[in-house]
């Protein structure tokens, strides 16, 4: 067992480097954690990434989290996952201030404006990385498909999707029966933390309602539900957030949502710290900087709190991950119909980022987006494009892309 010290240290680095997703995220900790200092093993740590990969939320704080609790209990797994948030989360609160503040201004707007060109080529980044590993047969083709066809022509509600990939995925399967006998699941090391998280998490929201405040309330009933729903990473519920913020609620304007993601991109920890951007501009809008503070936090609290309760009450039930292969299949087919997820995601930002008009076409139940081809963005094509190259083919940084983008997107605006 390491030292706090050591500990604190380790997972602190681990928070600050956090930068490029998921994929490089996992890479940083098992390197970490598993090359240079044994702490785990590779089949402890795998069987982890595989239980984290089942949950709902950001995969890689979650990892974090468990392999915190595996090494120094259930204060291990406090430190190490407040560590992976915490850089984060500090930096997105500054960029909303300032956004909030800063963001009309015209030369803002048109740094802003190469933001958004770029944030098409990573969403299709995540689609191609996320197909890569998850369409492995017809049957993951087919969900793909199906879920793109269910949102994007149909509009039907994201969970909806969800629960249907899963569902199809779970009765799919086919159960073995373990090779070694079992020990008997000792239900008290789950019922008691996943009792006191599940107050944690729920109690602040119930008193959030009782006491009647209105916006709060909704910002924390809203990142409750998406806290339950995120499986496959924060592109999955992405539009269904925007669906949600932009359309339902009137909070943000879409060319806000899409910034937001991209300077989420930029900054270390999860990319689902992008609900805390999007809450502190919904609540700067309706009541300035203290009540975009409060939505902030709140979001931060609806976020994580669930990722806490899905780690300690499901972390001593790990061992038996091997013997749920109907669980695996489930988790396969909601993997395969994110790529469709992500696929709507990807032509509807590239649709509202690329065009200024729009036109929608309705069929019985089909619903269709077409573009007004005359009102293409020039310059957000040509920045989308080299954006595109700059990932695709030169393999650069997301964080370097957004700011040559950035700067490209300011130069009419500063001649």
């Amino acid at each position: 067992m390491p030292s706090l010290t050591e500990f604190t240290q380790v997972f602190a680095r681990i928070g600050l480097l956090s930068f490029g997703g998921p994929a490089a995220q996992i890479a940083l900790m098992h390197r970490e954690l598993v090359e240079q200092r044994a702490w785990l093993t590779e089949s402890e740590y795998l069987r982890a990434l595989s239980f984290c990969m089942m949950l709902p939320g950001p995969e890689a704080m979650q990892l974090a989290t468990y392999c915190g609790w595996r090494l120094r209990g259930t204060m291990g797994g406090l430190i190490a996952g407040l560590l992976f948030v915490g850089p984060g989360a500090l930096i997105i609160l500054i960029l909303a201030m300032l956004y909030a503040a800063y963001g009309d201004l015209p030369l803002m707007a048109a740094l802003l404006r190469g933001v958004q060109a770029a944030v098409l080529a990573i969403v299709l980044h995540a689609l191609w990385k996320v197909a890569k590993r998850a369409l492995k047969g017809r049957l993951h083709w087919a969900l793909a498909i199906a879920a793109f066809t269910a949102l994007f022509v149909f509009n039907l509600p994201f969970p909806l999707v969800v629960l249907g990939a899963g569902l199809i995925g779970f009765f799919t399967s086919h159960a073995t029966a373990p090779q070694t006998p079992q020990p008997p699941i000792q239900w008290g090391q789950s019922l008691r933390p996943a009792a006191l998280w599940a107050a944690i998490w729920l109690v602040p929201l119930a008193a959030l309602w009782l006491f009647n405040t209105g916006f709060l309330f909704e910002i924390a009933f809203l990142f409750s539900k998406l806290a339950v729903l995120t499986f496959g990473g924060a592109y999955a519920v992405l539009a269904w957030l925007t669906q949600a913020i932009v359309h339902d609620k009137s909070w943000l304007t879409l060319p806000q949502m899409i910034d937001a993601l991209g300077l989420a991109e930029t900054t270390p920890g999860p990319l689902i710290l992008v609900t805390q951007f999007v809450a502190y501009l919904a609540g700067h809008g309706l009541g300035g900087i203290p009540l975009g503070l409060a939505a902030a936090a709140i979001a931060l609290w609806m976020t994580f709190a669930p990722c806490f309760l899905w780690i300690f009450a499901g972390a001593p039930l790990i061992e038996r991950l091997e013997h749920a292969p109907r669980l695996s299949g489930a988790l396969a087919a909601i993997t395969a119909a994110v790529v469709g997820v992500i696929a709507n995601l990807s032509l509807w930002f590239a649709l509202h980022v690329l065009f200024a008009q729009l036109s929608t076409w309705t069929i019985g139940p089909a619903r269709l987006i077409a573009p007004e081809l005359s009102s293409l963005d020039p310059i957000a094509a040509t920045l989308a494009l080299l954006a595109t190259g700059l990932i695709f083919a030169r393999h650069w940084g997301l964080t370097a892309t957004l700011a040559l983008c950035a700067a490209l997107g300011a130069v009419p605006t500063l001649f």
